[in-house]
């Protein structure tokens, strides 16, 4: 009851004139950059850091929060229009919305990810406020073996559900394992796959993968079949969502909000294990199998709702424990110590105003988030309606800048360039690119679960099995794994019994 009073509080000090303008702006400007590909959340508030020093933190922070669910939205725009994720937590959208706008349905696809994002947004804040002390005493109490076995899930529900094939999925998760591995090891200090360039030490960013991926490997790919397919207009559907659309998202939305929040609390969660587990999710359970990889809508319903409600869950970790799950968090943990403030438990109580206007910011800018894009859901679509050739140059070009203002240095251009070729290969002999990411992505988290559970283990293997929660997992892991073994095995058992007359 006293979290409810402080939230009531909390909308006392942002329902004013000012502090309403901060977050609509952020949520406006928050949305704009992520539709460009490269330029997501994170960068936009390390971008606006500097020059809100003028401004009192609870100002601050409701503009931030604006900015942080507006990117998420932006990023589903780009990956729904233009097969191009703003930001990693938006690459599962990518694989049934855009095939939605290619069929005709953008600006449903882009309506069911607005509402969708509204609904998850707005049921994880509430649970950050009634939930979030229990959320962050099991978070504490989960150990090193207990997230590794999270991220092997999910590299299995990676390899098994996403491709033509298992195989191909594997190879390209293992793509993905070994860009995750350049840099420095932090364990011995010692370079890895860095070939003496001293660029590379720290990695390859993320960002400059998901782009040349996605956006410069798609737009080699339409370049090379433009001579032989020319380039149409695609056809934009109505703006809103009919009966049917409605009827096969809201449970989606439902279940990728119960995915996305107790995953993106978790210290070591983020945005990308939800949204995949919820596409994984729908495609088992949906009543239209056939249409996933051809444009389902429940497969861009359940991981844009995974993906806002893990927004929500990643302040309980950042706020609570001093502890950021993603790169926007981390930013906003700078932007904390900027003013001189420490998250972590006594933060509640040392600063209870600017924690309480903050959540009930995110309930505000989630308003303004949907009434600000679904009348824009139309205008997003017609930006299929520009000519190719034009299309995937203007994308390039905003791609070639996001990549070099992520570290400023030319080499990362070149590696935009690599990694294009690379997503273009992949396209070229089937592989699917979503492994990759995940593999870049959770790839460093997972080794380093892994020996810090060998440490406390003292290098005995079986700690890396860890508790009950861990034998859960590692029981649905299995479970995956075996499930399509044996259902072929149950068909040629069924089809030995069938017996056939002339």
């Amino acid at each position: 009851m006293d979290n409810l009073t402080n939230l009531l509080n909390g909308f006392g000090d942002v329902l004013t004139p000012i502090n309403l303008l901060l977050a609509l702006l952020g949520v406006t400007v928050g949305t704009a950059v992520g539709v460009l590909p490269g330029i997501g959340p994170a960068m936009t508030v390390a971008l606006l850091l500097p020059i809100t020093y003028g401004l009192e933190p609870v100002q601050a922070f409701i503009m931030f929060a604006g900015i942080f669910y507006g990117g998420m939205y932006g990023g589903s725009t780009t990956s729904i229009l233009l097969n191009t994720p703003g930001e990693s937590s938006s690459v599962v959208t990518a694989i049934e919305g855009n095939k939605m706008a290619r069929a005709g349905r953008a600006a449903q696809a882009l309506a069911t990810a607005a509402i969708g994002s509204f609904v998850a947004g707005t049921i994880g804040t509430l649970l950050l406020v009634l939930v979030a002390p229990q959320v962050v005493k099991f978070a504490i109490s989960l150990g090193a073996p207990d997230y590794l076995a999270i991220m092997l899930l999910a590299f299995a529900g990676a390899t098994s559900v996403l491709g033509s094939s298992r195989i191909r999925g594997f190879a390209a998760l293992l793509l993905g394992l070994v860009i995750g591995l350049v840099g420095i090891d932090k364990v011995t200090g010692q370079q890895r796959l860095t070939l003496g360039i001293p660029q590379l030490a720290d990695g390859i960013d993320v960002v400059v993968v998901a782009v040349g991926i996605f956006a410069v490997g798609e737009a080699l790919w339409v370049a090379a079949h433009l001579r032989r397919n020319p380039g149409t207009v695609i056809p934009v559907g109505r703006p809103w969502m009919g009966k049917s659309d409605w009827r096969r998202s809201w449970k989606p939305w439902l279940r990728g909000t119960a995915y996305g929040f107790p995953i993106g609390a978790l210290p070591a969660g983020g945005a990308e294990i939800p949204t995949f587990l919820s596409y994984a999710t729908e495609k088992k359970l949906s009543k239209h199998p056939e249409e996933f990889g051809h444009g389902a809508i429940e497969g861009v319903a359940g991981p844009e709702a995974a993906n806002n409600a893990s927004a929500a869950g990643t302040l309980v970790p950042m706020l609570a424990l001093g502890l950021p799950t993603n790169a926007t968090a981390a930013v906003m943990l700078a932007a904390f110590t900027s003013y001189g403030i420490q998250p972590g438990p006594l933060l509640f109580q040392r600063e209870p105003k600017l924690v309480w206007a903050l959540i009930a910011s995110l309930f505000i800018g989630n308003l303004f988030l949907l009434l600000l894009n679904l009348p824009l859901a139309p205008a997003w679509a017609k930006l299929l309606q520009i000519p190719r050739p034009y299309l995937y140059a203007g994308i390039i070009f905003f791609a070639s800048m996001g990549a070099y203002a992520v570290n400023a240095q030319p080499l990362d251009l070149l590696l935009l360039l690599v990694l294009g070729l690379l997503g273009f290969a992949m396209r070229r002999f089937g592989l699917p690119v979503l492994p990759l990411i995940i593999g870049v992505i959770l790839g460093p988290i997972a080794e380093r679960q892994a020996r810090m559970a060998l440490q406390l283990s003292n290098g005995d293997a079986s700690g890396l099995i860890g508790g009950p929660i861990a034998y859960v997992i590692y029981a649905v892991i299995l479970l995956m794994i075996s499930a399509p073994l044996l259902a072929k095995l149950r068909r040629k058992i069924m089809t030995k019994d069938v017996v056939y007359t002339p």
